[in-house]
């Protein structure tokens, strides 16, 4: 007789989307991705849509080649992760009444724009915790409202990404506290949606339904899913929701413990007892969302990371690839002392709008080389992370002993140690890769009683932690940081 020991994970991204068989120690036993992107809408020129019925395909597909390659009688459960905001209404019956507006889609920029004239701004933030991002949920809500009221007339339920998966595989239409959380639309402090927030909107609360906890059953895998997927028929689907806050506790982070996830963007987040929404963390464009476990939040910031230095080596080394590129780079400005090079680069290279200021590069002379400027990328990042980790502990409360690198730029051992000697605060690297995947494994293994609770099952995971910590050039950072600041 088979151990039951192993989860599925459904994870859709924004690039790619996979389906991946996890075990109980955090080995990934099998998985497969294909590409994701999105569509434009139809009924909208320039609009980007996901188009749920082709990701719900691709998601088939990998399943069955994932169940095909084990034994499935060993499987426990399975659950759905996927990236936050989007989702769509549907009827009593589970029709879908609307394409699934994208977080890519700028359609909603006018409605952040001139969200005070239904509730102000401030007050938004404070009940939410949510930065005021144009492709948040609410926003949509109210694109809806304006321009298809007509559809709520039929609406029995809106769903997230999650939600419409779980859908798929058991029929049922509920949300999960993660999902919700990213919304704009919940109260923060309460872990629930916010009549407040609903009431100005004109929406009734019904509409979401009641918010489920991850490691929660959502239903049953059943015959019609089965045939698709491979999965056994009356397997349990169990709540997860928005990556985000799987990949931060799939780290092995603890309370306290910043995560960075470095990536095209960074993502710099931390589980917190505490939290703050006053003006001030707003104007420091801090989001702060409900975590996969009651009582804690997630405070978090983003900015543009790797897309920077993917931006530099395809212009200025563009005869390299590979790991060949990377190690020339690396090796190449390891070379150069801190403030040598005498430049300052602004990361900010991403423009929310065509207002906007862009990054810039200063200081250059005739004499100026490229592995110069990429040193001088990498330490601005690094002083970009600073001013993250600084905005975190004031709005948490507390202090980092380190923080948790995890992601494709975790792997760069020169901007490792500089993000340590910037941040005077030691990096740990980890050796699980699979963060969101792995996180999300732990709610079903502790919801499907293999472990009394997630903590319990995140016990049996080897990280083997290995950390860099500050080097003499501490000092050195830790003045230029000062002169600039």
């Amino acid at each position: 007789m088979s151990t039951k020991d192993i989860a599925i994970v459904f994870d859709c991204g924004a690039t790619n989307l996979r389906v991946v068989a996890i075990d109980t120690k955090g080995n990934a036993i099998a998985s497969h991705a294909f590409p994701n992107e999105t569509d434009e809408d139809p009924s909208y020129p320039g609009g980007r849509i996901w188009d749920v019925e082709k990701l719900w395909g691709k998601l088939c597909d990998a399943a069955k080649i994932v169940t095909f390659s084990i034994d499935t009688d060993r499987i426990i459960g399975a659950t759905i992760t996927t990236f936050g905001v989007d989702g769509t209404l549907l009827d009593k019956k589970g029709n879908h009444l609307s394409h699934v507006i994208s977080w890519q889609c700028d359609r909603t920029q006018p409605i952040i724009e001139n969200i005070s004239k239904y509730i102000p701004l401030e007050e938004l933030y404070q009940i939410s915790g949510v930065y005021p991002y144009a492709f948040n949920t609410i926003n949509k809500m109210i694109w809806y409202k304006e321009n298809k009221p007509v559809i709520f007339k039929e609406s029995h339920r809106f769903l997230f990404m999650p939600s419409l998966f779980i859908h798929k595989l058991t029929g049922e239409m509920h949300n999960d506290v993660t999902m919700a959380g990213t919304s704009m639309m919940t109260s923060l402090e309460n872990r629930t949606l916010s009549n407040s927030i609903l009431s100005r909107l004109g929406l009734d609360e019904s509409l979401f339904g009641e918010l489920k906890e991850p490691g929660e059953v959502a239903g049953y895998v059943h015959e019609a899913a089965s045939g698709v997927t491979g999965l056994p028929k009356g397997l349990p689907v169990l709540f997860a929701g928005h990556d985000t806050q799987f990949a931060l506790f799939g780290s092995g982070a603890g309370l306290n413990q910043p995560v960075l996830s470095s990536g095209t963007w960074e993502v710099l987040m931390a589980r917190t007892k505490v939290f703050k929404t006053s003006n001030q963390e707003l104007l420091k464009k801090l989001t702060t969302e409900t975590d996969a476990l009651p009582h804690v939040f997630n405070i978090g910031q983003n900015w543009l990371g790797s897309g920077i230095l993917e931006w530099f080596h395809g212009n200025f080394y563009p005869e390299l690839c590979g790991d060949k590129l990377y190690e020339t780079m690396i090796s190449d400005a390891d070379k150069i002392k801190p403030g040598q090079h005498g430049l300052q680069v602004n990361p900010d290279f991403y423009k929310e709008n065509t207002q906007a200021p862009g990054g810039s590069i200063s200081g250059l002379t005739i004499n100026t080389n490229r592995s110069e400027i990429y040193r001088a990328i990498l330490e601005s990042l690094a002083f970009r992370l600073r001013d993250g980790l600084e905005a975190l502990q004031e709005a948490g409360d507390f202090k980092a002993e380190h923080i948790i690198c995890v992601g494709g730029g975790s792997k760069n051992r020169l901007w490792n140690q500089l993000r340590a000697d910037v941040c005077n605060t030691p990096i740990q690297l980890i050796g699980q890769k699979e963060t969101t995947v792995l996180g999300a494994a732990l709610f079903v293994f502790a919801g499907t009683g293999i472990f009394d609770t997630v903590h319990d099952a995140r016990k049996q995971i080897p990280y083997n932690p290995t950390i860099v910590k500050p080097s003499g050039n501490a000092r050195v950072y830790g003045e230029i940081y000062s002169k600039h600041n």
